[in-house]
């Protein structure tokens, strides 16, 4: 069984990292983040993504230090290219991806956080860059799609964490949750999402991970042509007419 295992029910794809005891990510983790969200890129049956991990002990505890350890059995070396590879195949998964995060999530754990499309957090969960207290760098990077610049430098060079709350307060949190309410409000967002047109949903996603990295005049211009495209679906045309009939619109995915 993998230790990443991807279910899928409701059209909601439910995505678990499961590396006890503290998720702990080696370079093999990476290439299975890979293969499962490439595969969500051909299902039809999946319009949304909910992201964890098992436990409270961490979502994500960041690169595993015992793999790095002298004398240690040698990691396959590919220069961070997996590790890469792997952040972008969940921003790059055609249909949004709701991180739940249930706990703990440090240094490539926040890479992690930060590739989904926005974040619903446990009461337990922190945020932090803990790389200089173990003679590593990095994530910084991903951490500014979360936090303003002066917080991430800070954390840098500190490893001190952010709890669940400041990170809500930062706005990098979409809301935080009891640990216990935490998959009941990850599906419960995932289920208004999936109950929307799949083809204007992969048509918004494609839009947004696209216009972040453009200017004001040429991103809108880009927004523009996907809406062109969305008007000549079966179902844009449905949602005009079930809107006007004042009832629920049903959608075909054309």
């Amino acid at each position: 069984m993998s230790p990443i295992r991807l279910d899928v029910k409701d059209y909601i794809a439910v995505v678990t990292i499961d590396y006890p005891p503290v998720n702990a990510m080696a370079v093999d983790a990476y290439g299975h983040i890979i293969e499962i969200f490439d595969e969500l890129h051909d299902r039809d049956d999946a319009r949304v993504v909910v992201l964890t991990a098992t436990g409270e002990r961490a979502f994500c505890a960041g690169v595993d230090v015992r793999s790095r350890i002298p004398g240690a059995p040698a990691p396959r070396k590919d220069h961070g290219r997996t590790a890469r590879e792997g952040f972008n195949a969940i921003y790059e998964c055609p249909i949004p991806v709701i991180g739940a995060i249930n706990g703990p999530t440090l240094g490539a754990g926040i890479g992690l956080a930060a590739s989904c499309d926005y974040l619903i957090a446990s009461e337990k969960a922190t945020f932090g860059l803990p790389e200089i207290d173990v003679g590593l760098l990095g994530g910084a990077r991903h951490s500014f799609r979360l936090f303003p610049q002066g917080v991430v430098r800070r954390m840098h060079y500190t490893a001190e964490r952010l709890s669940a709350q400041e990170a809500y307060r930062l706005g990098a949190v979409h809301k935080v949750v009891p640990p216990d309410r935490l998959m009941d409000e990850a599906m419960s967002d995932a289920a208004i999402i999936a109950a929307k047109m799949p083809i204007g949903i992969r048509l918004a996603k494609e839009g947004l991970n696209t216009v972040e990295w453009m200017d004001l005049k040429n991103g809108y211009r880009f927004e523009q042509t996907r809406t062109a495209v969305l008007q000549l679906t079966e179902d844009a045309a449905e949602a005009k007419r079930a809107f006007v009939e004042k009832r629920p619109a049903v959608f075909k995915g054309r």
